[in-house]
């Protein structure tokens, strides 16, 4: 088992944390507690430039100025349900949402909708495997286990910096 690296920054959103190993990002939380002593910051050379990488990259996307993400990630952690879920959050386009429904329909369970949903709230990777972008079937956020102004802060960032089509 690989060694898990941590590091912790502050944002409009309040503190992140992201966890990875020397070769992928497997954890990024959002921090509700900021009396929780975060993990001793200490990385190899290859997980710090890992971190490095995923902190710009979030950094960018809260600027309104990256819409995809390349820092490599491991999701391996979840049951093949779990990860056929975080897959199919994925393909959720930036400025996009999809209901749980129809995230359940994409990844090819169309009555499981609150099996969705439990997946969703068991993301490893908030923000970059984007299940900010899942909502009700009603148009409503719904749950968000970064809380709902989080997803609602996510959601209007993505609506005020829409990609633009090629000309």
């Amino acid at each position: 088992m690989q060694k898990v690296f941590h590091r912790r920054f502050s944002t409009e959103l309040g503190e992140l944390e992201l966890a990875a190993t020397p070769d992928a990002l497997v954890g990024l939380e959002f921090i509700n507690d900021p009396e929780e002593q975060p993990p001793a910051p200490h990385a190899s050379p290859d997980a710090s430039a890992l971190l490095d990488l995923a902190e710009r990259e979030i950094r960018e996307y809260l600027a309104g100025t990256r819409r995809t993400f390349t820092v490599p990630l491991d999701l391996s952690v979840g049951t093949e349900f779990q990860q056929e879920v975080w897959q199919g959050l994925q393909g959720i386009g930036y400025g996009e949402t999809l209901s749980y429904h129809e995230l359940a329909c994409c990844v090819g369970h169309p009555r499981a909708a609150r099996a969705v949903g439990n997946a969703n709230h068991r993301n490893p990777i908030s923000i970059i495997v984007p299940c900010h972008r899942v909502i009700a079937a009603d148009g409503s956020l719904g749950g968000y286990g970064g809380k709902v102004w989080r997803k609602q802060f996510l959601l209007d960032l993505e609506s005020q910096h829409p990609v633009t089509p090629l000309s």
